[in-house]
């Protein structure tokens, strides 16, 4: 009896917490596919904004389970090939999909514009396809997410204020995430970043061309403007955008 009873004491009597609780039909990544990489920029200083977004609390991918599952036979699929998924975002929460409007609606806040969207003007963000005031993140079945060669390589942190590179520069001259050559750097505001720009060729052409085809096959539809953004066709909740934080 003394056991059940010590059981059945919170958490919190001795210090600890208990991880939030996830609406049903929602998993935190690392519980399916747990040798994902993270590096959740909008957590971050690292990011278009230059500051740590709204409704980001911890470093986390959460996703709906459909979507989870099918990302972790992706991954099986690329370690096979000698790669890792490393995600950027996933579930995003309404919230900071408002942060970004108020962002974008001030045009003198230009503090990352030599690394995000070095070429484009801030008064473009929307009518571009770039910013909007609702987001597929937010239904909790998209994703966006590059590929890391094995064994991965450390990455350096992010310092806020450090001199910043263009995200359309060659990969030795850009910000040194660690993944392989994409043609432009994450969040890059630029025609550029077009999944099937031609102007992107040789290496970084094929490493497209592996994380959209290994996606599709597990469901994953690709947004054109943006290689690195993918939505799960069936997703679970194609009406309903969530505003639960990410902690």
């Amino acid at each position: 009896m003394l056991l059940n009873s010590l059981a059945a004491v919170p958490l919190l009597a001795s210090g600890l917490t208990a991880a939030p609780a996830l609406p049903d039909g929602f998993v935190d990544l690392r519980r399916v596919a747990p040798s994902v990489l993270h590096d959740i920029r909008y957590q971050t200083a690292h990011n278009f904004v230059g500051r740590p977004i709204d409704g980001y609390r911890a470093p986390k991918c959460l996703l709906t389970k459909k979507a989870a599952t099918a990302l972790a036979k992706a991954q099986r699929a690329l370690v096979a090939k000698g790669y890792t998924l490393k995600v950027y975002d996933c579930y995003r929460p309404q919230r900071a999909v408002n942060h970004f409007v108020r962002w974008a609606e001030d045009v003198d806040d230009q503090r990352m514009k030599r690394e995000f969207y070095p070429w484009m003007s801030k008064t473009r963000l929307f009518s571009g396809g770039y910013i909007a005031k609702k987001s597929g993140h937010s239904r909790g079945s998209t994703v966006d997410l590059t590929l890391v060669k094995l064994p991965a390589r450390a990455q350096r942190p992010y310092v806020p204020g450090e001199p910043l590179q263009p995200c359309t520069g060659p990969q030795a001259r850009r910000f040194p995430d660690n993944s392989v050559d994409m043609g432009t750097g994450y969040d890059c505001f630029d025609s550029l970043a077009n999944t099937a720009d031609p102007r992107v060729t040789g290496q970084a052409k094929a490493n497209r061309k592996l994380l959209k085809t290994t996606l599709e096959r597990q469901g994953f539809a690709n947004y054109s403007k943006e290689w690195w953004h993918f939505t799960l066709k069936n997703e679970p909740f194609p009406n309903r955008y969530f505003d639960f934080p990410v902690q």
